[in-house]
């Protein structure tokens, strides 16, 4: 079996920046352990598997796996996705996606870059102090979402810039996404995400970790849309809209890799 592969940066103007995703199209789905396999062996943050959706609802259903666990949501393999299905059509505006856990997603194009469709989810305020531990720092807030979502509020950028987390400790903690934020520098926030838990101890562009931050900031700045930083080692842009239940997440892709994954 010969699977069509591209490789992706998403969030990114250039090369080398953003987060990379992997994008193969499939007939029909193979068993979960072979993409989970084939996942581990991309050994990239996330790979996004589509197959066609017969409904109106949506165009293809989408899934996405971690080298190690298949996750509920991922933001930038989403938009690498909408990137390499709308490329090849320039007539097309818009893609549906269909998700197990996430419900329906949508990429379109806007610009030269296109906007993405979340879900907005809201935290509740709840001490974490087995987290922050493992995290570092001293955030002046913290929060927790059901399902594995942890955010912590720094004073300063330069607090999250300076982070050091405990990975090992991290991972006592399962699946659970860790994010640092505060207030930004050169954009309105700035913020990390720390996954060990899923196989991944830094993620550097998180689409879904600003499904979350969205619903945060806009009740901290005042208004429903600002600039946000990912300050990872690649690093990431991102223009952030709250919508209603919705979070638009605006950036760009670029292509990097494309060929064939060869399944003996």
């Amino acid at each position: 079996m010969k699977i069509p592969f591209q490789q992706v940066d998403a969030f990114a103007d250039r090369p080398f920046t953003g987060n990379p995703a992997a994008v193969m199209p499939l007939e029909a789905w193979l068993d979960d352990a072979t993409l989970q396999a084939i996942a581990a062996e991309n050994n990239l943050a996330e790979t996004a598997f589509i197959v066609g959706w017969a409904g109106p609802e949506a165009d293809f259903e989408l899934r996405w796996f971690t080298p190690e666990v298949e996750v509920a949501l991922c933001g930038h393999a989403t938009l690498a996705t909408g990137h390499v299905l709308l490329s090849r059509n320039p007539a097309v505006e818009r893609v549906r996606f269909m998700t197990r856990q996430s419900g329906p997603l949508e990429v379109a194009r806007d610009g030269e870059g296109y906007r993405l469709a979340l879900p907005a989810w809201q935290m509740t305020p709840k001490p974490l102090p087995d987290h922050v531990a493992a995290l570092g720092g001293s955030p002046v807030e913290t929060l927790w979402r059901d399902g594995g979502y942890a955010l912590f509020r720094f004073a300063t950028a330069a607090e999250v810039i300076a982070l050091e987390p405990d990975f090992r400790a991290m991972r006592s903690f399962g699946d659970t996404l860790f994010i640092a934020t505060a207030p930004g520098s050169d954009t309105d926030i700035v913020s990390r995400a720390f996954a060990p838990g899923a196989g991944i101890d830094e993620d550097p562009v998180t689409g879904s970790a600003h499904c979350l931050l969205a619903t945060y900031w806009a009740k901290q700045l005042g208004r429903d849309a600002f600039t946000a930083h990912q300050a990872s080692k690649r690093g990431g842009y991102l223009d952030v809209t709250l919508a209603g239940d919705r979070v638009i997440l605006g950036g760009r892709c670029v292509t990097v890799i494309e060929g064939v994954f060869t399944l003996s």
